[in-house]
């Protein structure tokens, strides 16, 4: 038989571990049929015991993803909405940093934390942050590289992100909120406005960059392969007041992209 046949079937066929995890996020389920204690009675309690370690335990992964989060609603708020979200949408992966990529929209729908319009955003971030923390690794492109690009051809250039680099953007002041979280210092009150983030890698060290006006929809543009000169003239039309100068400066200094080139030569991190 080959190992991918090779499957953990209890005697005459019975796929126990399935049936040992089906009911293990459900609480209202009784305990599967298969598992038994000592002289083949029923395990209810110890199962019961088992199933409750499991929601602790992602609950507890979800609050390490998100502690921003959690300082915001509080940690009872927190494990309440967490229980629901570990019901609904049980894990996928083996790897516990994975979890909780679809708790940001659980939140949207979550009716307690309808008076929180922001807090998805925050948790977006958060997951976001994590995201960055994990990326690949691959050396930034350095400043000093676009230096050797003729002037003539820098509308040309094409940029490749770095495997870390993500984007945000919110209706709320998501990124503000965010950082004043993410500590143990005092929330002071914050403006309601939208808001836009960068979050990169440098050094192994994620940092997220509130960005200003226009410096979304070029980056955006730029993310998503197109060339300067065009990134560059759709943030000019969403905000006439967007500095080029200072958005390729900031980005770049940022370690956002890992490679650059045109359609007749490469610019390559220094």
């Amino acid at each position: 038989m080959r190992s991918a046949d090779i499957r953990p079937l209890y005697p005459n066929g019975v796929d126990y571990a399935g049936s040992f995890s089906a009911a293990l996020l459900v609480p209202d389920s009784p305990a599967p049929t298969l598992v038994t204690g000592p002289r083949g009675k029923r395990a209810e309690a110890r199962y019961n015991v088992y199933r409750n370690n499991v929601t602790v335990s992602l609950i507890a992964a979800l609050a390490s993803i998100f502690p921003a989060v959690e300082r915001i609603t509080g940690p009872d708020f927190f494990r309440a909405m967490a229980r629901f979200h570990v019901r609904e949408c049980p894990p996928t992966s083996p790897l516990l940093f994975e979890y909780g990529r679809a708790f940001p929209d659980f939140i949207d729908r979550y009716g307690h934390a309808a008076n929180m319009p922001w807090l998805s955003d925050v948790a977006r971030i958060e997951r976001s942050w994590l995201d960055s923390y994990h990326g690949a690794d691959a050396p930034a492109l350095a400043p000093e590289t676009l230096s050797s690009v003729p002037p003539e051809r820098l509308g040309a250039l094409v940029f490749t992100p770095h495997p870390a680099t993500r984007l945000i953007s919110s209706a709320h002041p998501a990124v503000t909120i965010f950082a004043m979280n993410r500590g143990v210092g005092p929330v002071g009150r914050v403006e309601n406005r939208p808001e836009d983030g960068l979050i990169t890698r440098l050094d192994d060290e994620v940092t997220i960059r509130l960005l200003p006006p226009g410096n979304f929809v070029f980056l955006e543009a730029l993310l998503g392969g197109r060339t300067l000169a065009a990134a560059a003239g759709a943030a000019l039309t969403a905000e006439p007041a967007f500095d080029l100068t200072g958005a390729i400066g900031g980005t770049i200094a940022a370690g956002a992209f890992s490679h650059a080139e045109t359609e007749t030569s490469d610019v390559e991190p220094a």
